[in-house]
């Protein structure tokens, strides 16, 4: 071949066109990348795959706990439903009710305590304890003049019923206060004129303050066996459901004088001493009424215990 033969097939392969070399490198290109969007999709690599069925398993768990979860509340709401007859069965009377009023609010307020720091914690701890250093002082004067103003009565304090009617050092006998509480007899809420000493019978039973015999009931009514005093300056104290009566009509009394013996007559639902406190011809809260035997705690804790009480005994 010439010198000027090879020159021009030099210029010639110079000049061919480049098209199609980039049509055919596109298409690979494209081929490659439609591959890689199959593999992407439709085959799981190894820790897609591993995820994957990790999550189906952990769905299949949660089902079946879900499933467990509502035949567990569907057990204990049969139990509580259980649980609350047992109580009426027993109590006579309807159970605590834990999402009532005085229940609504403490999980928030636990959470409020649990987000505190130790210094508002002890900031609010000391603040609670001045109001109630506050308050007691409140009532130890309240109660020093309560005392003093009685003083000043002189004898006429000894017709004031104010001990209780029976030995309840302990205040553990109290059992019903005045209030509407459930009749054990008509299973309904009624006014509960008195309050309830639950008592063996034959304890003793003392008169409250000075005064006279002003009735006595022999007869099986719904007091059963009773003794009304009357102490003079509006006041009168009756006593029911008595074993054994050991006073007069007309008799004079002192306050601490055994005049009966506890027992179950009348329509008492079991043995107990109905006593209550009259004045004016109004029945009174006698818990306000033993102030010569009750320092302010246990004036405090008896009234507690009054409060707590949901059934009468007679």
């Amino acid at each position: 071949m010439s010198f000027k033969q090879n020159i021009l097939t030099k210029l010639s392969l110079r000049n061919r066109p480049i098209e199609p070399i980039l049509i055919k490198l596109l298409v690979w290109l494209g081929v490659i990348i439609v591959w890689y969007i199959i593999l992407t999709f439709a085959v799981d690599m190894p820790r897609e795959y591993k995820l994957r069925h990790s999550a189906d398993k952990m769905r299949g768990e949660y089902e079946l706990l879900s499933e467990r979860y509502d035949s567990l509340m569907l057990v204990l709401d049969n139990v509580a439903e259980r649980d609350q007859n047992v109580f009426r069965k027993l109590f006579e009377s309807n159970p605590y009710e834990l999402e009532s009023d005085s229940y609504k609010g403490r999980p928030e307020l636990y959470e409020e305590l649990a987000d505190m720091s130790n210094a508002e914690l002890d900031e609010r701890l000391n603040a609670m304890r001045a109001t109630a250093q506050l308050q007691e002082s409140k009532m130890l004067k309240a109660f020093d003049v309560m005392r003093l103003g009685l003083s000043d009565l002189g004898t006429s304090i000894e017709n004031i019923p104010a001990i209780q009617p029976v030995n309840n050092r302990h205040l553990t006998l109290l059992a019903a206060g005045k209030k509407p509480l459930i009749n054990p007899f008509h299973r309904a809420m009624r006014e509960h004129h008195g309050i309830d000493y639950l008592v063996s019978e034959g304890t003793p039973v003392f008169a409250t303050a000075d005064g006279k015999i002003k009735s006595l009931s022999e007869k099986n009514s719904s007091h059963g066996k009773a003794i009304t005093i009357d102490h003079g300056n509006g006041y009168q104290t009756s006593y029911s459901h008595l074993l054994d009566i050991r006073v007069k009509k007309g008799q004079k009394v002192k306050r601490g004088d055994i005049i009966a013996l506890s027992g179950n007559s009348g329509l008492s639902f079991a043995p107990h001493l109905h006593y209550e406190v009259i004045y004016n011809d109004t029945r009174v809260d006698p818990i306000h009424y033993f102030f010569l035997e009750l320092s302010p705690e246990e004036y405090q804790r008896i009234i507690r215990i009054a409060l707590s009480s949901m059934q009468s005994f007679d």
